[in-house]
């Protein structure tokens, strides 16, 4: 018997099936409303330091993206193949710098691979199940913990400045703080704190004894709901 070579050609150009367009267009758009209320949930709840609205603006895109690969890796396996071909040259060079961010990213790309996968009431129902405990979560947090500010205080390496001496700065004349992160090199510091202030007065007050440390210091505080929130 004569092996037939081109079995497996035939058997990669043919196995494939087709997605009814209807289907594939609501899939769509419900990845893309629902990667926008997860970018919303994302401003709302998130506690990075970073612009959380312009990296929000990420999730609709990486959503309908995912779902449209997805959709194409299983409707042909020769396309899969290929495709597992082109992604491998992709190169992530983007610095995440807070888990947080991961998690909301792993999640827009969740809810592209189910509704590419057609796994639609699913991935609904799991969505909203995820948005809900995160939301939860924040609340209790908050209001056990009400940080009003993200405080960030940095100096070039060698100035006269140490953790303990802001942390002992923060615990006079701020009503809580908490250290979310410390980068030391040699050629900076920077520390990052999410810190209470119950007034104008006590916020002034620390910010002046932060500057006194040194002469090299910066100090910079980013609103996160503000005074009298």
């Amino acid at each position: 018997m004569v092996p037939n070579r081109h079995s497996f050609g035939e058997f990669l150009t043919t196995q494939s099936a087709q997605i009814p367009l209807n289907e594939f267009i609501l899939n769509m758009v419900l990845a893309a409303l629902l990667a926008f209320v997860l970018g919303r949930v994302y401003v709302k709840f998130g506690s990075t330091l970073s612009n959380r609205d312009m990296f929000a603006q990420n999730f609709v895109g990486l959503a309908m993206t995912t779902m449209l690969i997805i959709s194409i890796v299983k409707s042909s396996l020769a396309l899969s193949l290929g495709l597992v071909g082109a992604l491998s040259i992709i190169r992530f060079r983007a610095a995440i710098k807070e888990p947080e961010e991961l998690n909301y990213l792993f999640l827009a790309i969740s809810l592209g691979l189910g509704f590419g996968a057609g796994q639609t009431l699913l991935t609904v129902l799991a969505f909203g199940l995820i948005i809900g405990v995160i939301a939860l979560k924040q609340l209790v947090r908050r209001k056990s913990q009400k940080p009003n500010f993200f405080l960030t205080v940095s100096s070039p390496a060698g100035a006269d400045i140490d953790l303990a001496k802001i942390a002992e700065v923060l615990a006079a004349h701020a009503s809580g703080s908490l250290l979310t992160r410390l980068d030391e090199t040699p050629e900076a510091f920077e520390a990052s704190f999410r810190v209470q202030f119950v007034s104008l007065a006590q916020l002034e007050t620390c910010n002046r004894r932060l500057r006194a440390l040194t002469s090299s210091i910066r100090v910079s505080y980013m609103e996160e709901r503000g005074l009298g929130a």
